[in-house]
């Protein structure tokens, strides 16, 4: 990987490293077999379209990958800030609303990113 001075530590990535393993797990792998759609994820530091970071969460094999979607078009790629993210796949924005908002672009099928629900997000560990 290059190493350029953009290169910002996201709260994502930490929630995309669960996700790698939530999908191993067999609710991850029911996700998996019931959804069968593949997502790309944009993520900014701070504002929307600089310095994103991109993820592939791949609902058809059941893996998260960091980078952009190489296998053709993803069924549909989201674009949010950092802390937007994190609210969505916490549950505590609405993904209907966040889109309204303009704090969530979507490109692609809108019945496919329909399916992007917070649930398919593993749950944080209570502590």
């Amino acid at each position: 990987m290059a190493s350029d001075e953009k290169s910002v530590q996201l709260k994502s990535d930490a929630l995309m490293e669960q996700m790698k393993i939530h999908l191993t797990t067999d609710a991850g792998k029911a996700l998996t077999k019931k959804i069968g759609l593949v997502y790309q994820l944009n993520i900014a530091p701070k504002k929307l379209g600089f310095n994103e970071e991109s993820y592939v969460v791949d609902l058809k094999k059941g893996e998260v990958k960091k980078g952009t979607y190489e296998d053709g078009k993803p069924d549909a790629t989201f674009s949010f800030t950092d802390n937007d993210f994190i609210k969505i796949a916490a549950g505590k924005m609405n993904p209907q609303i966040a889109f309204m908002r303009g704090a969530m672009k979507i490109k692609g099928s809108i019945s496919a990113a329909q399916k992007f629900t917070p649930d398919i997000f593993p749950k944080p560990a209570k502590m």
